[in-house]
C-alpha cells in the first residue's frame, strides 16, 4: 500500500530511502565500470547493481513488499562493502566504504519508513 500524505514522517523517510537506494545503484555501477573496477576497463561485476535496480521502482512507489525485499538485499551490499573495504586498499577501499555507508543509511531509512507506516 502506498504512503499517504497523512503520514508525513513516513513519507519523509520514504523519500530518503528512494534517494539512497538510487544513489547506491549508481555507485555500484560506477564502482565496477569507472571508479575502481576489479579489472582495468570495467568488469561484469557491475551487474551486481541489477537486483537493486529491479526493486527500486517499487520502492519509489512505496510498495511495502518492495521495501521489505530491498531491506534484505541491502544487507548483502553492506556485507560486500565491509569485506572489500577491509581487504582492498586505496581508491578501492574508499569506494567500498562509500557503498557500505549508503547501504546502511538506505537500510535505516527503509526500516523507519516501514515502521512509521505500520503504526
Amino acid at each position: 500500500m502506498p504512503l499517504t500524505p497523512a503520514d508525513p514522517g513516513g513519507a519523509r523517510w520514504q523519500r530518503r530511502a528512494v534517494a539512497l537506494v538510487g544513489a547506491l545503484v549508481l555507485l555500484e555501477l560506477l564502482w565496477e565500470l569507472l571508479l575502481a573496477p576489479l579489472r582495468p576497463g570495467g568488469s561484469w561485476l557491475a551487474l551486481k547493481a541489477l537486483p537493486l535496480a529491479v526493486v527500486w521502482p517499487g520502492v519509489a512507489r512505496g510498495a511495502r513488499r518492495s521495501r521489505q525485499v530491498t531491506t534484505f538485499l541491502l544487507l548483502a551490499y553492506f556485507a560486500e562493502g565491509i569485506v572489500r573495504a577491509l581487504t582492498e586498499s586505496g581508491r578501492h577501499a574508499l569506494v567500498a566504504w562509500m557503498a557500505t555507508t549508503l547501504a546502511a543509511a538506505a537500510f535505516v531509512a527503509l526500516l523507519l519508513s516501514l515502521r512509521s507506516r505500520r503504526g
